[in-house]
C-alpha cells in the first residue's frame, strides 16, 4: 500500500512539472528600454536631456577619471529618475514567493 501511494505521488509530481510545448516563432521582436519611463516634468526632462548628451558624447578622447565621473553621473541621474518615477519593483523570485505565500495562507 505504501509503494502505491508513493508511486502515485511521484507520478503526479512528474505530471505537474511536465514541459509544455513552446512556440519557437516570435510574433514581435523584443526591444530593450534604455531609459526608465517617468512622468514628464521639467526636472525629469532636464535629466533625460543630460543622459542623452552623455550617450552621444565621444568617450574615446576622455581620460579614465573623466569616464569614471560620467559613469557616476549616469548612475545618480538614473537613481534620481527612478525616485521621481515612483512605483514598486519586485523581482520575479519575489513575486513567486509572494504568490505562494498567498496561496498557502488563503
Amino acid at each position: 500500500m505504501k509503494k502505491v501511494t508513493v508511486s502515485i505521488m511521484v507520478a503526479l509530481m512528474l505530471l505537474a512539472v511536465a514541459p509544455l510545448p513552446v512556440n519557437a516563432a516570435t510574433k514581435a521582436p523584443t526591444t530593450l528600454v534604455a531609459e526608465p519611463a517617468v512622468a514628464n516634468t521639467a526636472e525629469n526632462d532636464a535629466l533625460l536631456l543630460r543622459l542623452n548628451e552623455i550617450k552621444s558624447m565621444d568617450k574615446s578622447t576622455l581620460s579614465s577619471s573623466e569616464k569614471k565621473g560620467l559613469r557616476k553621473e549616469v548612475k545618480s541621474i538614473r537613481s534620481e529618475l527612478m525616485r521621481n518615477g515612483g512605483g514598486i519593483y519586485i523581482s520575479g523570485a519575489g513575486a513567486i514567493i509572494i504568490i505562494l505565500l498567498l496561496i498557502i495562507l488563503l
